[in-house]
């Protein structure tokens, strides 16, 4: 007797052509959309024969009570990074024990303020997970969402923090570089509005600084597209690099595909590392040698934060291991 599997979200995110948290969206009728996205996931959907479980479906958009998951951003594109999927998926999980449903919402940089104070008049929300703080979007939180909100980046009086060590990842990964015999180094940091944008720049000054190396930094904004972008003003500005470290997978990824299509060899004449460790970055060729990233125990910790109402200390930073593979 064959045994028949039903179709999942990642099925039907894949035949539309969008990511997870995408389709995850437009089906459950929450969040930024196109029209022409919207057509296309319950097209899909449609002809799968998708249904989603009522029980998921609860805890995404939450019945009742709500965690709200607020990922500020320039525009909704933000909120097709799997990094975000990741987010809200572990907030939901950390809710479900509490009964407690999560959503997802782009908070806009140009309004984050108002959508703050919308947030704070909502009676379903229980508290909010800030993603990619701002100092502006900490000194724009309402009274009325005090004591119930923690981040996950920087904090403040009241906010706490959580998030990785990014910059501790970033020394010693430029140190892992310089060790192979690595000397001319290049970096592609994330978007320069992102706070956490500045500690992995600030460690990768200082390891150059102390092996009496020039920096070159390209700015990078978190996609592969971005990475290309990043890889070819690297080789247009120092073509005789040898390394480059991205504060992404993403970036690393694209900017390895450059190195690919120009027939550069990879680690051999540019070694490239990342920092993530998304599933791709293993099956890359070559495989992506980048950092950790615990992206679930800090969204679950930022969630319980809130959830519990305790007094825990205003930063939680998570430590970040290397993953040796063969980009570098």
């Amino acid at each position: 007797m064959m045994c028949y599997m039903s179709p999942t979200l990642e099925d039907v995110a894949r035949a539309a052509g969008v990511s997870r948290s995408t389709a995850s969206r437009v089906l459950g009728g929450y969040g930024p959309a196109s029209p022409a996205t919207r057509e296309r996931v319950h097209a899909a959907a449609t002809r799968l024969g998708y249904a989603p479980d009522p029980a998921a479906r609860a805890l995404v958009t939450g019945a009742g009570y709500r965690l709200v998951v607020a990922v500020a951003g320039m525009d909704a594109a933000v909120l097709d990074d799997p990094y975000v999927d990741r987010v809200v998926r572990a907030t939901a999980d950390a809710g479900a024990a509490y009964g407690i449903g999560a959503s997802l919402h782009w908070l806009p940089l140009a309004s984050a303020e108002l959508e703050l104070h919308r947030m704070a008049a909502d009676r379903s929300v229980r508290g909010v997970v800030l993603v990619n703080t701002t100092e502006q979007i900490l000194q724009a939180l309402p009274r009325r969402l005090a004591g119930r909100v923690a981040s996950i980046g920087i904090g403040a009086p009241g906010v706490p923090s959580f998030d990785v060590d990014n910059g501790g990842a970033t020394t010693a990964m430029v140190r892992h570089l310089y060790a192979s015999g690595r000397r001319r180094i290049a970096m592609v940091p994330g978007p320069s509005w992102l706070p956490c944008t500045q500690r992995p720049i600030d460690a990768y000054r200082s390891v150059m600084h102390q092996a009496g190396l020039p920096t070159r930094i390209v700015p990078g904004d978190f996609t592969a597209a971005g990475g290309r972008a990043a890889m070819l003003e690297v080789l247009s500005r120092w073509p005789d690099t040898d390394a480059l470290v991205a504060s992404s997978d993403a970036m690393a990824l694209g900017a390895i595909a450059v190195l690919r299509a120009r027939g550069i060899d990879v680690p051999g004449d540019i070694a490239v590392a990342g920092f993530d460790d998304i599933p791709f970055a293993s099956y890359g060729t070559p495989a992506l040698t980048t950092a950790s990233h615990p992206v679930e125990r800090i969204a679950a910790a930022a969630a319980r934060a809130v959830l519990d109402q305790l007094s825990v200390p205003p930063v939680t930073a998570y430590p970040s291991e290397l993953i040796y593979r063969e980009s570098a």
